[in-house]
């Protein structure tokens, strides 16, 4: 396949990913070529973090941080771990290495919260809202809208995207200047407040022990380095071949994730655009903003 200047082979493209739906791999890589350009500003110099389905829904998936011999459009970075274990992972900054790796069987597009010139601190904070039990969207789409008011009210911009799975992701855009930790640390007050204000935990909740919630976990855990989650525009391996679609605020009361698939993007983006153009211009410090909330400044 000619991807610009750049020959990238796509190997059995006809091989189905998606029974339920009878796409292919060669869908797959359709898809992300035609949304590359709002897809690519997510991914630019980010470690990415591989999970393969090389058969697609129906076989065997596997998790990959190291990437495989790769051609010289893809990038690399070395990473060394706590553990005293490193790696070297892939960075995808443009339309062909998208492509490479969704040939890999890279359904999905995991990616670290922070970039390689400042790995130890994010360029976002991220509050994940994941429902406990089945039948909680209507409270995720409830909490989103409180989760709005705190971060609007400290001066944060936000924006709301479906996680393509049964959750909601909410990405504050922030500079790199805060270690994970701190992050963490801040977007655990946010969510505390976010539960103090619903007040009602069969609708929203901290409770870190999974077997003691009821509500909607507002998940501050997400903010700490190694951890992925589905970057925006990235299908998830569902049946329906969904996708973790970004929104306008202005549609989260009504919003069901069921709406984003694969077959279902393309007209959407046409329709509506990218909902986060212009993120990355509106980073913010957290820095000033700790004691707003009753925290310590990171040192």
């Amino acid at each position: 396949m000619r991807i610009g200047n750049r020959e990238v082979p796509i190997s059995n493209p006809d091989k189905v990913f998606f029974p339920e739906r009878g796409l292919t791999k060669g869908d797959l890589v359709r898809y992300y070529l035609d949304v590359a350009e709002y897809a690519l500003p997510h991914l630019r110099q980010r470690l990415f973090h591989m999970v393969r389905y090389p058969n697609g829904l129906g076989g065997e998936f596997f998790h990959q941080k190291r990437v495989p011999k790769h051609p010289d459009y893809v990038g690399e970075q070395f990473v060394a771990f706590p553990s005293g274990h490193s790696t070297v992972f892939a960075v995808v900054d443009n339309a062909a290495a998208l492509a490479w790796v969704i040939n890999l069987g890279c359904i999905e597009l995991h990616t670290w919260h922070s970039r390689i010139d400042e790995i130890e601190r994010p360029d976002y904070m991220l509050i994940d809202l994941d429902p406990t039990t089945d039948g909680q969207w209507p409270y995720v789409r409830e909490i989103a809208l409180v989760v709005r008011e705190v971060l609007d009210e400290l001066g944060l911009a936000s924006y709301p995207k479906t996680s393509g799975a049964t959750g909601l992701h909410i990405l504050v855009p922030i500079r790199a200047e805060v270690r994970f930790p701190d992050v963490r640390r801040f977007a655990k007050r946010v969510a505390e407040e976010v539960e103090r204000r619903v007040g009602d935990q069969d609708v929203a909740t901290t409770t870190w022990r999974v077997a003691e919630r009821r509500g909607v976990f507002v998940d501050f855990g997400q903010n700490a380095r190694d951890r992925t989650i589905a970057s925006a525009y990235s299908v998830r391996p569902t049946a329906d071949a969904r996708v973790s679609a970004p929104l306008a605020w202005e549609e989260v009361p009504g919003v069901d994730p069921a709406g984003f698939t694969v077959e279902t993007m393309r007209d959407r983006v046409a329709a509506v655009g990218d909902p986060t153009a212009g993120m990355w211009r509106r980073k913010a410090s957290l820095l000033p903003r700790f004691a707003r909330l009753g925290l310590e400044p990171p040192e």
